[in-house]
């Protein structure tokens, strides 16, 4: 049975490397980032190192290095988790042990919660004997997930310049490293509809039913609407592939690279997912057993199951539980806050300092990111203020030791990193011959300079906590969401899931506005700076996409006054004062975009 209803999601490369191997035999599902096989290497030599196993080096030249890294470190994790799991399991029930720390951090609601508080009553040794027996037996792990930004698939070359196959490709070699491995978890695929990486997931069978029915591997897809899980489950479900799960972020409200939609706020999506979830499921149902027939695939026994689950700026148990109940979700995400709770994630010190002391205006919405994406970001980080160094010593812009994000042509034949020292020399070459005024070539040039090294930047925290020599410099980028400003307190695992299930509160003195506000409101800030960027523009796509925009955002405030009208989300926040707060909200949204235009004009 299910321990927890709720998850830690993937946060950066390093982050979450090795939380499950912390949290998975304490019941605790998390996701693992397997984009950097680099960083992967070296926590497998720590981790053999650690429990004492040999360990024999992966080299990067080796043939399929990238998939092998993968399958060796995700093998050697659930190797770790079960050795733990397996240790609490036969741990007494003594205060302070290991099966008591699992079951006590359990919901209030958890059958096994239950069993143990009859245990704790009961007065004759039978009867505790029975119960423990029980508990032992229905005790869970965690899911080991790992995570996949199909984006962060570039293609392979020869010294040559020859472009090596797509199974080659970055995305792909990490995927055949996950489906090569012992777990029996999902892949999450976020950033969007990669359609060829999609296809390679039928070249594996754990993604079909074995001879009992099961998966041994499956797929869950990171969407920000319902018309685009229908899309991509139609596509797998074709190709004989099930998605056992929608996991449903937040477009603004959330950490790491910010997709956001046109407009469409969180609750409007998940009320669209809630009242068609059960068509879903039965179109793309029909769809996936003709394929597993027409492939001569093993059948289901019975319709498996899809889950549905939502993260992106829940901050009490009050939104947790509402999400829950109201919408029918199996699970939320818990990310930004537990980047303060040593135990969970790997956060170096003077990152943790910075992430504690962070109010709203020091949690912005960056262009740092080489993809070209909007990029949640924390204000002072170490890895910033290398970046300016290199700046003012004049040579802007970061060695490309990891290659990952490498996508731009713009100079060279084979793609480069914006953040590369090599494209920042070409782009900054070319300023200085276009002869701009003062004013101009110094925002061009901010814009060109600003863009960080996230494949590094976002590694290091896990190399200086778990002492591993750090190759490229020691400074850390980190993607807290904009939720982070409402907790300062560096918390115990225990402290932070009973802030969850609403025994404690971990919350700091600052306001902290209703989630679905908070959102609305982050979406008029990013329409704000969406207008101003296009404001010279004449473009008719355009103008119909922001006055779709605007359209969509008036839909989601009307939507969440009847919303507010009918339900009590938090006592702390009265239907008067969230009314009043939307009204403020549309009044912003019609300054901006007023009712009278019917094209975008100058």
């Amino acid at each position: 049975m299910s321990s927890h209803n709720f998850y830690i999601p993937v946060m950066g490369t390093g982050f979450t490397i090795d939380t499950p191997i912390r949290l998975a035999h304490y019941g605790i599902s998390s996701v693992i980032s397997i984009v950097d096989d680099v960083l992967m290497e070296k926590m497998r030599a720590f981790y053999c190192q650690e429990t004492k196993r040999d360990y024999v080096e992966i080299g990067i030249k080796e043939e399929d290095a990238r998939a092998k890294r993968t399958t060796a470190y995700l093998n050697l994790v659930q190797e770790i988790v079960k050795e733990n799991f397996a240790k609490l399991k036969t741990s007494s029930f003594n205060k302070g042990s290991e099966i008591v720390k699992y079951l006590e951090m359990l919901p209030e609601a958890s059958p096994l919660k239950s069993a143990y508080q009859k245990m704790q009553a009961a007065k004759d040794a039978a009867s505790i004997e029975k119960l423990q027996t029980w508990i032992r037996e229905n005790l869970s792990l965690g899911e080991i997930d790992v995570n996949i930004m199909t984006k962060v698939d570039k293609s392979v070359f020869t010294k040559e310049g020859e472009q090596l196959p797509s199974e080659n490709n970055m995305a792909h070699a990490v995927l055949r490293g996950f489906a090569n491995s012992d777990l029996e978890s999902s892949v999450v695929l976020s950033a969007g509809f990669n359609r060829r990486l999609y296809g390679y997931l039928a070249k594996f069978d754990d993604f079909f039913p074995d001879e009992n029915g099961n998966l041994k591997k499956k797929i869950i897809i990171k969407v920000s609407d319902y018309r685009s899980a229908l899309t991509q489950s139609k596509f797998l479900a074709k190709k004989g592939l099930w998605v056992s799960e929608y996991r449903i972020e937040s477009g603004l409200n959330c950490g790491g690279h910010a997709f956001a939609t046109q407009g469409f706020l969180l609750g409007p999506i998940l009320d669209e997912f809630a009242k068609n979830r059960e068509e879903l499921v039965a179109n793309t149902h029909e769809i996936y057993i003709a394929a597993l027939q027409k492939f001569n695939k093993n059948m289901p026994l019975d319709r498996l199951e899809q889950k549905l689950t939502v993260q992106g700026g829940v901050g009490n148990n009050v939104e947790h539980e509402f999400l829950l109940e109201h919408y029918n979700v199996d699970a939320t995400g818990w990310g930004s806050p537990f980047l303060l709770v040593p135990e969970a994630t790997r956060v170096d010190e003077e990152t943790m300092q910075l992430l504690s002391a962070a109010q709203e205006k020091d949690l912005y919405l960056s262009k740092i990111s080489p993809l070209g994406v909007p990029f949640n970001s924390l204000r002072g980080n170490t890895k910033d203020k290398e970046k300016e160094l290199f700046v003012e010593k004049g040579r802007p812009g970061s060695p490309c030791p990891k290659m990952y994000l490498q996508s731009n042509t713009e100079f060279t034949k084979t793609p480069i990193c914006t953040a590369s020292r090599q494209y920042q020399f070409l782009k900054i070459k070319e300023l200085d011959a276009a002869e701009l005024p003062e004013a101009e070539y110094k925002r061009e040039f901010d814009k060109v300079v600003d863009k960080a090294c996230l494949c590094v930047g976002l590694a290091t925290t896990a190399e200086l906590v778990n002492g591993l020599k750090v190759d490229y410099g020691d400074g850390v980028s980190i993607c807290p969401g904009p939720n982070t400003a409402y907790y300062s307190t560096i918390s115990s695992l225990r402290e932070m899931i009973d802030h969850i299930y609403g025994r404690a509160n971990v919350l700091n003195q600052l306001k902290r506005p209703n989630l679905f506000i908070k959102e609305l409101n982050l979406y008029l800030s990013y329409l704000k700076d969406l207008l101003a960027d296009n404001k010279a523009d004449n473009d008719e796509r355009q103008a119909k996409y922001l006055l779709g925009f605007r359209e969509n955002m008036i839909q989601g405030i009307s939507y969440y006054k009847n919303l507010f009208n009918n339900f009590v989300i938090d006592a702390k926040h009265s239907p008067e004062q969230l009314s009043s707060e939307l009204n403020d909200a549309k009044n912003s949204l019609l300054r901006m975009m007023p009712e009278k235009d019917l094209v975008y004009q100058n």
